[in-house]
């Protein structure tokens, strides 16, 4: 019997990954990858769980100014920067979910905001039927809350077996050069970044994937400003050299190929 993805290729079906993201700049981690995969003919899809109305001001690893926009209208402009990524590589239209920015674990303020969380998700996954999931590690690729969680709901389904969700559940990081040139002065936060033996798929890439990585990236002009910007596209070539590699949720053996 074929596998799923070989079965839809077969009957002229496009192979579909969905990039399972707490906000509107998550895909930068794995942007070069993402282009690959839409310029080979992948249905790409980017899921948005948050509203973004929280990306203000200096937090965590970022310094941001505090004279930007802040609630329903930073919310527009991360709407129209997220369209703005997706045109670059080539993906769908953004899904997005509008969930309170840093507060998906907000339990005391609204008890049964994670279960319409993970029921939103789930209904996504069901409808999109993708062959490949890609979300944040446990970690949350930058211990962002919102980004541990997105890990586990994408876990959850998997494990429960939920409609749609597939086997091939990858998780993506940012590599600790990333940290780094996003935040000289910070650097990298501690006990983040897994052990290499873990990253078993790479996923190599064009140079023509990596621009339209970069245009992608310099579409999050809310979240980053322009040093930190340069520094970024700076390092994103010499940092990655030709791959993006992700860990598999659950063990499998090494791969090039999301697909396989």
């Amino acid at each position: 019997m074929m596998s799923a993805p070989t079965l839809a290729a077969a009957q002229g079906q496009p192979r579909t990954l969905v990039a399972l993201l707490a906000h509107a700049d998550d895909e930068s981690a794995a942007a070069p990858v993402l282009a690959r995969y839409a310029r080979e003919g992948v249905a790409v899809y980017l899921i948005i769980a948050s509203d973004g109305s929280a990306g203000s001001g200096a937090q965590t690893y970022l310094q941001r100014s505090d004279s930007g926009p802040t609630g329903a209208a930073l919310v527009e402009v991360r709407t129209g920067e997220a369209r703005c990524a997706a045109s670059a590589l080539g993906t769908r239209e953004p899904i997005f979910l509008g969930f309170p920015d840093g507060k998906f674990g907000d339990y005391p303020g609204d008890r049964m905001l994670m279960y319409r969380l993970t029921e939103r998700i789930a209904k996504e996954i069901e409808r999109l039927r993708p062959d490949v999931v890609m979300t944040w590690g446990s970690e949350g690729g930058t211990g962002h809350p919102d980004h541990r969680l997105i890990s586990s709901i994408a876990t959850q389904l998997q494990r429960t077996g939920a409609p749609g969700m597939p086997e091939r559940l990858y998780h993506m990081y940012l590599p600790v050069e990333s940290f780094r040139a996003l935040n000289p002065q910070r650097g990298e936060p501690p006990l983040l970044l897994p052990q290499a033996k873990y990253f078993t798929v790479r996923v190599p890439f064009t140079p023509a994937d990596l621009d339209a990585a970069k245009k992608a990236t310099a579409c999050h002009g809310s979240q980053l400003n322009a040093e930190q910007l340069q520094r970024l596209l700076t390092e994103m070539g010499r940092v990655l050299n030709g791959k993006v590699a992700f860990i598999p949720a659950f063990p499998g053996s090494s791969s090039d190929d999301l697909f396989r």
